[in-house]
């Protein structure tokens, strides 16, 4: 196991009590040309992805368990709102 302090990604922080819940829905139809820009370490279960493509952006939620893996996306937003909602989350304001 890796000591959190050698992991090379951002830890997502623990969740503030008035947090914004985010809408976490089943992965649909992609943008054609997305590509994952930013993304929490992988040593911890729930691995967070920012995804951009074609001028807009969402987040992957990936809960990785031995079971399987299950993901969740949030809805699509301009570029600058997924960068603030993303920067939300690393902090714990959104989750």
């Amino acid at each position: 196991m890796i000591a959190l302090d050698e992991c090379l990604s951002p830890h997502v922080a623990t969740a503030q009590r008035n947090h914004t819940r985010l809408d976490w829905r089943e992965p649909y139809r992609t943008l054609e040309r997305v590509r994952p820009v930013s993304w929490t370490c992988k040593c911890l279960a729930t691995v967070y992805e920012l995804c951009e493509g074609g001028g807009q952006a969402f987040i992957r939620k990936t809960i990785q368990s031995d079971g399987g893996h299950q993901i969740h996306e949030s809805p699509r937003w301009s570029l600058n709102e997924a960068r603030a909602i993303w920067a939300d989350l690393l902090s714990g304001r959104a989750r």
